[in-house]
């Protein structure tokens, strides 16, 4: 009778001991979750993502803010290129920045409250508690959760996200498809609730001016009213549709605002190409194309499904886009307009990128804007 006493209080002092340890089952930090989401201020954290939907991984360095109630400032660098590019929002709408080239692409958007994005915690969090299916473990330092993806981007089935035990900031997420193939990770290295953001964190000017201070000197952006818009010519294969509307995007490049100086003179057009391909899909033909006064090159594509992409080096002028829907890229913001035949239009370092297609699903364009990373010598 005193041996099995004697066993019962090892057991009680045992599970007492666990329980101390602050290991908890899945409801109760579920339960946790929702209150940190709900009386959040901000926070702010840094790490690096790698899209995996090339041939060769693509690796970005991650900086995120967020204030509430909804300001968000995103930084993604090429950690092979050194190229920089910011996700903005503020009160003013969304903007894509491109400091070193003084270039903005204005979206009239709620991003990022109708979309998921694998970088920011409340998309994590609400993946969490919205999948009454989810998977739970925890090992020595964190919560995993393993729950359905929710992206635009509908090749991305689950995502794993795990949490460190003691205050729940995010440590590493992992997205993948249907076939378990992660696709997309981020692995942070810092994240800190709470902190407290300078005056003009969040300004879309002083964000192109602090930003391009370490690469040339920036000029200021121009009045968001100024004249100038260019309609587009249509161009055979690929047709680019004009006008422009409150619910579209603006490349709000132009002549310097009072005080500011002349963007220098644009750099030489260089080509890139797309990593991935559809299967059953080649390159049909390319050729050099002008629209309006833009130098560019059209590549079209043949095979189980065709499409056509064209890139352009605007130059100094505003830029007028049709209404759409804001996608985002992993590495940059993008707009889908069009219904039977769909253009998916983006910007990075300076280079606008037209994707048109009336077969290749969404979720395929997607992949092929995501891998156009290469150049290609002409």
């Amino acid at each position: 009778m005193r041996r099995i006493k004697w066993v019962a209080a090892i057991i009680v002092c045992v599970s007492v001991f666990l329980a101390g340890c602050g290991t908890k089952d899945a409801e109760s930090v579920v339960k946790d979750l929702g209150k940190v989401v709900s009386s959040m201020e901000s926070y702010k954290g840094s790490g690096t993502m790698t899209l995996h939907t090339g041939q060769q991984p693509l690796e970005y360095q991650v900086e995120v803010w967020y204030q509430k109630p909804q300001y968000y400032r995103i930084a993604l660098t090429n950690t092979q290129k050194d190229i920089t590019q910011i996700v903005l929002r503020n009160d003013d709408g969304v903007f894509v920045l491109t400091p070193r080239l003084n270039k903005s692409f204005r979206f009239q958007s709620d991003w990022p409250e109708n979309q998921g994005q694998v970088y920011l915690y409340q998309t994590l969090v609400q993946s969490i508690l919205l999948d009454n299916s989810r998977q739970f473990a925890a090992d020595k330092d964190a919560y995993v959760f393993d729950v359905m993806a929710n992206y635009q981007n509908g090749s991305l089935a689950r995502q794993k996200i795990w949490l460190n035990k003691d205050d729940y900031a995010p440590q590493q997420v992992q997205v993948s498809d249907a076939n378990a193939a992660v696709m997309v990770e981020v692995k942070f290295n810092e994240f800190e609730f709470g902190p407290t953001f300078e005056t003009g964190a969040f300004d879309m000017q002083r964000n192109m001016g602090a930003a391009a201070e370490q690469e040339q000197p920036t000029s200021a952006m121009p009045d968001e009213d100024s004249e100038g818009a260019v309609e587009p010519d249509e161009v055979e294969g690929a047709p680019i549709e004009d006008g422009a509307d409150a619910d579209g995007a603006e490349d709000t490049t132009g002549a310097p605002s009072e005080g500011g100086v002349q963007a220098e003179e644009q750099e030489p057009f260089i080509t890139m190409a797309p990593e991935y391909f559809p299967e059953g899909v080649a390159l049909k033909d390319m050729s050099d194309i002008t629209l309006g006064d833009n130098p560019g090159v059209m590549m079209r594509y043949t095979g189980t499904y065709d499409y056509t992409l064209i890139q352009t080096h605007p130059k100094d002028q505003a830029m007028a886009l049709i209404p759409g829907t804001t996608i985002d890229l992993g590495h940059t913001l993008a707009l889908m307009s069009g219904e039977e035949q769909r253009t998916l239009t983006w910007t990075y370092e300076g280079v606008e990128y037209r994707l048109t297609s009336a077969t290749l699903p969404e979720s395929e364009m997607i992949k092929v804007a995501q891998s156009v990373q290469s150049e290609m010598g002409k």
